[in-house]
């Protein structure tokens, strides 16, 4: 087994490990469940004592196809994603990195670090972690329909989806949802047309620039029919009623219900 293979074997192994917390209860497939679509279905996760988080869990499929991590984009990759819950007071509870690495210093999991990062002499660090976690991650692709279409197969997708993919375009959707992800390439501002009532600042958090208030990276449009519930904060529990939101504060449009179902129907694909 080469280098690589051996580093998702041992990434896969700390998603799912829960010693990677305060309290031996929360590992990342927690809030990102594998077998959920990469959600928890929740409006906003649980973490080691129950306290809940400000911000929804993304779907951690396909989350290599995003530009940045986080809704506000404060990781540059997955690898600095991965590491970021797991001294986070609310999500893991760890202390510090010393105290991460403490907890799965076993025989088992230092040759599997010796194994992965062969070129180095002490492979057995936090950011390692990450790396690892981000190898796993990194095939957790989700190819569709949608793919057989871009590639030129015209009856992958039924009349009505491609009815609904051309009022997508038509509407104006791809303005922000667009690439391989159909999303996740760059900030926007939530009521950019129309002020939304939130009280979460985004990525200003992040920067401090008054530019960047209420602005969030675009969320990824694949396996959305499964990821409810939607927006930064879980606050809506309907793909329908976000299509209605995003046409109202983002295009200020009023969407008919046939239109709005039209374009349900094609994000199933």
């Amino acid at each position: 087994m080469n280098k690589e293979k051996i580093k998702i074997e041992l990434g896969q192994k700390l998603y799912f490990e829960k010693k990677l917390s305060i309290n031996n209860t929360i590992s990342c497939n927690s809030c990102h469940m594998i077998d959920k679509y990469g959600v928890d279905n929740e409006v906003t996760s649980p973490g080691h004592d129950g306290t809940r988080g400000g911000r929804n869990s993304p779907t951690v499929y396909n989350a290599a196809l995003n530009f940045r991590q986080f809704w506000d984009g404060r990781a540059k990759d997955l690898a600095a994603q991965a590491i970021g819950p797991i001294l986070n007071p609310i999500e893991h509870g760890l202390k510090t990195e010393k105290d991460a690495l403490q907890k799965i210093d076993t025989p088992e999991y230092t040759d599997l670090f010796k194994k992965s990062f062969p070129a180095q002499k002490k492979p057995f660090t936090y950011n390692n972690i990450g790396h690892a976690i981000a190898a796993f991650e990194k095939t957790l692709l989700t190819p569709s329909r949608f793919d057989d279409y871009l590639n030129g197969d015209v009856h992958a997708l039924s009349t009505t989806e491609r009815k609904g993919l051309q009022k997508f375009m038509e509407v104006g959707c791809t303005s922000c949802h667009s690439g391989s992800g159909l999303g996740g390439e760059k900030y926007q501002k939530l009521g950019s047309i129309k002020s939304y009532p939130t009280k979460d600042k985004g990525r200003f958090e992040v920067t401090g620039k008054r530019r960047d208030k209420f602005k969030f990276k675009v969320p990824l449009l694949r396996n959305i029919t499964k990821t409810a519930p939607y927006l930064h904060d879980g606050s809506i529990s309907t793909l329908s009623e976000t299509i209605k939101i995003m046409g109202e504060y983002q295009l200020g449009k009023v969407l008919s219900k046939e239109y709005i179902s039209d374009i349900e129907t094609f994000l199933i694909s």
